[in-house]
């Protein structure tokens, strides 16, 4: 940890008044750091987040926060819009970018601060473990989430080291998003984490895995909201790295070798040892994120692996997704469009 650190803008959008609306706000509030601003942003005066806001403005008087309405965006990505809003209002050179439905642990800020002061470090991107609401959808989710998501990035930054981002939590600073061009240069990109992430890369700035798990509520959505949310991020993967979207097949072997030991009874030893396999990344998730609802799930992933396959597979298909109840086109590039 750092001796001395350095003051820090937190850029928190919000959009809405979801179960963990509070709840994950008020992690905000209560870091143990010394010296940080607050800056909130939402689209409007209505928005039910903003009477949230307000009363943990008013229960923390300590802390230095501002509340910023941004207006409606005019471009599809309605989360980079209130970003740019929220930076353009910063103080400090040291910015941490965070999603309205995530927690924080009460040392996140300093760790993460921490890890961006290394030399050549230029982002700072945080893993999540995925935390279901009441459904049985969301809960089949989550348990995918915590078990493929985080293997996938473990095993992405072994082969290529980390050249994209996540964007639940980002730290980094003024000078560096300044190199890539500024948040004006992400504004059209569906993931524009990734996007971040992989243009700092390529300016040769190091993107670290953060060894802060940061908590992200993935709500308790409806089975048709949920497949809507499944497709999105699997056609939004598909074009922000394609190479690596086809090699998520080798995190999906449960379809295959099922179908396999059909087809081919004489491979069924093979089809065994992919089954296995399986089950210890899932005991590595379990390990590596703390997650003790997974030990209490286990039974809910043969649905789990059927559903990430079929929505892995339709990935490759079709460019139309809707994103918080709009309707978009995604392009080759990863960029974004109304659908008219």
């Amino acid at each position: 940890m750092l001796k001395e650190f350095p003051p820090v803008s937190v850029l928190r959008p919000m959009a809405g008044d979801r179960d963990n609306t509070e709840a994950g706000l008020r992690t905000v509030f209560e870091q143990d750091y010394p010296d940080f601003e607050i800056i909130l942003g939402a689209a409007s005066p209505d928005d039910a987040a903003v009477p949230i806001a307000r009363r943990l403005m008013a229960e923390h008087p300590e802390r230095a926060s501002r509340l910023i309405f941004t207006g409606e965006s005019p471009h599809p990505n309605r989360k980079v819009w209130q970003l740019r809003a929220l930076w353009s209002e910063s103080r400090h050179e040291t910015i941490v970018m965070a999603d309205s439905d995530i927690r924080w642990a009460s040392d996140c800020l300093k760790t993460v601060v921490s890890e961006l002061s290394q030399e050549g470090v230029g982002l700072v991107t945080c893993p999540y473990r995925a935390i279901a609401g009441p459904s049985r959808w969301s809960q089949t989710e989550a348990l995918g989430l915590n078990v493929d998501f985080i293997s996938g990035m473990l095993t992405a930054r072994m082969l290529n080291g980390m050249d994209y981002a996540i964007g639940c939590t980002l730290a980094t600073r003024q000078t560096d998003i300044a190199a890539i061009g500024g948040l004006q240069e992400v504004q059209a990109y569906l993931s524009e984490d990734f996007v971040i992430g992989n243009r700092m890369h390529g300016v040769g700035r190091t993107v670290i895995l953060s060894r802060s798990v940061i908590e992200h509520y993935i709500g308790n959505d409806s089975m048709r909201d949920n497949w809507r949310h499944r497709l999105r991020w699997a056609r939004g993967s598909r074009r922000s790295r394609p190479a690596g979207y086809i090699g998520e097949v080798f995190t999906k072997p449960t379809v295959p070798a099922i179908a396999l030991w059909i087809l081919v009874p004489g491979w069924g030893p093979l089809a065994a040892l992919a089954l296995a396999m399986r089950l210890a990344v899932v005991w590595t998730a379990v390990r590596v994120l703390a997650d003790s609802e997974m030990r209490h799930r286990w039974w809910l992933l043969p649905l789990e692996d059927v559903s990430s396959f079929a929505t892995w597979a339709l990935g490759f298909f079709g460019n139309r997704l809707t994103w918080r109840g709009h309707k978009l086109i995604i392009g080759r590039d990863g960029t974004i469009r109304t659908n008219i």
